[in-house]
This record gives C-alpha cells, structure tokens and sequence, in this order.
C-alpha cells in the first residue's frame, strides 16, 4: 500500500510543482489521511523538496481504524507542549529550503495563516486550493472496498432494527440502538450522526433525534452510515408502522422512489453532475413538490460523508467512473411528514454493468 500513497503525494507535487512552488502543507484532516494513511489528532503533512513529513503534536495511537502512518513518510513528533504543528512544518520548509509554501487557506484560520508568515517570513505563502479534495474524488478499488464493507455493516444494523419491536421507542433511542449496533458489526463508528424520524418529522433532512415516540400509522425514515477504516458510506429508508399504510402514503412513497430510481439509472461516466439531480428533481416537481425538495439530490463519499461532486442544480462538472455518490431525493410535508431514500453507489460504465449499488436494503414500502 506505501505505493498507492507515495503516487498520491507525487500527483499532488507534480500539481504543486507546476504552479512554481516548492512545497505543500496539509492541514486538512481528511486530506492528510488520504496521503499519508493516517492523520493522527493535530498532526499535518509537510511535502518538502527533500523528504515527506508528518509533523504530530504526539505519537500516533495504534488503534486499527485510526490508520498506520505510511512508512515512506518520516514521523516527526514534537514534545509535550511542543506548539503548533503547522507552523513547526512551514520552520522544517524553510530548513530544507523551500523558498514558498502552498497551504489549504479554506482549512486554515486567519491567526494560523499569520502565524506561518509569522515564523517563516522566507517562505512565499500560495494557496492549494482544494487540489487534494480534486484528486480524492476518483476512487480506487481498495477505497471502493472500504466504502463496499461499511455499507454492509450498515445494511445489517438496519435489518435488525426492523426485526424489533419499534412501537412506542423514541426517535433518540433508536438512533442510539442503530450506532451500538454499527460499532457491534465492526464499523469505527457512525459515519455521521444517525437520524430517526417518526410522524410528522418523517423525511426531514438532517433530523436530529428527539423524544417523540414512534406512533402506529407513522412515516419513520431512518438515515445512518457507517464508518470504515475511515471511509464512510450513507443509507435512508423509510417505512411505515403498522399494518397497512394509508393511501397518501402510498401515493407519496412511490413518487420519491420514481425519482430516486431516474437519479440513479442516470449515473454514468460522463453524466453532468446537475443533470442527475435534473433527473431525480423533475418527477418530484412535475407532481407539485417543488417547494418541499432538497437544495440537493446528492453528493460524493470517502474520507468524509460529504465530498464533491455535489448533484445540485448548479453543479458544474461530470462524474467520472470510480466516483461513489449519494442519491437522496426526499419530500417532507410540514405537519406531516415524509419520506426519503438515500443509497449509496459507485459510478460504473454500462460496459461494467452500470452504477453499482452498495446500500441494498429493500426499498419496498414495509408496514413494521
């Protein structure tokens, strides 16, 4: 694995390089993790001239899901009470003779940013950008893997929540329940906070869980995600409890499953980003619920839970294959509720048998 990291780091110097700087600093957690493998707490990536450091604040912990430092990258730990970590790299910068700096200005604070001036005022200061989160988009396989296994762990919590007795548990039990039982299965943790939503919060985006209890005759959506060797998938149902759901529900459920199914078939290597969420978007406009939609159809996945692309109305760009994606479209009625179904998938040629699903709950409508 020292390879696929070392050819991160070289794409990312050839891209530093040809904007006439010398080194970079990476500060971003995520983006040191994905070029290093691993990004112990405070720590950043130096690419100097001459070697490849990550500076910490103290040792790496040895926890599995944490991530083992690349061996190809020398460690380089500051003692206790050591400072800061990135301004402890752009002084090894200048020490190795770099006479400019690109930083991750949109990860960085002001005070941060005055600081390296500050301490390296040799160094010309230019900003990354967001280089790194470009080259993390495409995903390889051994990531795909990742993002593969923590769906399954998430589709299993799932399952053995609907096999349980759900009526009169509130919202913030049952969330609590679904991440004891991701962690069980072997995820690091919840790849984000997990939302259940009963009644009238039903389909609510980003719900937080609250006391209410879960109702016979309510809509109750449920998004979750698991974590996995720091790769982090989502999935969203939504169900109905008791024997039989009334005809607006019906009627409802299958609108937003008519649009999340055009989202996903329309995934494919050169898609435009926006004409995805086009796609999904205009069932649920045509039928009148243009005023109750998302800001997005969804977004890409890896290091962390929300990643470009973003499937938006105004997103520019084109999904390339290898890239995961979120399809969520969702419809919440204030007062009474709603529903949303979110999957997650890698975007695959047809040749390759098109999009490939990770999240493989059924979407059919169960009465629990």
């Amino acid at each position: 694995m020292s390879e696929v990291y070392a050819n991160r780091r070289s794409r990312l110097r050839d891209h530093i390089n040809a904007a006439g700087t010398a080194a970079a600093l990476v500060t971003r957690p995520a983006n040191v993790r994905y070029l290093a493998a691993a990004a112990p707490r405070g720590s950043v990536l130096l690419l100097g001239g001459s070697e490849d450091l990550l500076v910490c604040a103290g040792p790496p912990d040895d926890r599995p899901y944490e991530g083992r430092p690349d061996e190809s990258v020398r460690l380089h730990v500051l003692p206790a009470n050591g400072g800061d970590t990135a301004v402890t790299a752009a002084g090894l910068a200048l020490a190795q003779g770099a006479d400019s700096l690109a930083v991750e200005e949109h990860h960085l604070t002001v005070s941060r940013h005055r600081a390296l001036a500050s301490v390296a005022p040799g160094l010309r200061l230019a900003d990354l950008g967001g280089a790194v989160e470009q080259l993390r988009v495409v995903k390889d396989e051994e990531e795909i893997s990742c993002l593969r296994i923590g769906a399954e762990i998430a589709d299993q919590a799932l399952g053995e929540l609907l096999e349980s007795i759900l009526v009169g548990r509130t919202e913030r039990h049952l969330a609590l329940e679904l991440e004891r039982r991701l962690v069980d299965h072997g995820a690091d943790g919840p790849a984000f906070p997990t939302s259940v939503a009963t009644g009238p919060h039903a389909g609510r985006r980003g719900h937080r869980p609250t006391d209410r209890r879960v109702e016979e005759g309510d809509f109750l959506s449920v998004c979750l995600g698991a974590g996995y060797r720091g790769y982090r998938c989502e999935i969203g149902r939504t169900f109905v409890i008791g024997t039989s759901p009334a005809d607006w529900q019906i009627e409802l459920y299958d609108l937003v499953f008519a649009a999340q199914r055009a989202g996903r078939e329309f995934l494919a290597p050169g898609a435009a980003c926006r004409d995805v969420d086009r796609a999904a978007r205009q069932v649920l406009d045509s039928a009148g619920y243009a005023e109750a939609l998302p800001p997005l159809t969804g977004h890409g996945v890896g290091l962390e839970i929300q990643e470009d692309p973003q499937l938006a109305p105004s997103a520019m760009g084109k999904l390339d294959a290898c890239v995961p994606v979120t399809v969520e479209p969702g419809v919440h009625l204030p007062g009474r509720g709603g529903v949303r179904i979110d999957d997650t998938l890698v975007v695959r040629p047809e040749a390759d048998g098109g999009p490939e699903l990770l999240t493989i709950t059924t979407k059919e409508l169960l009465a629990l």
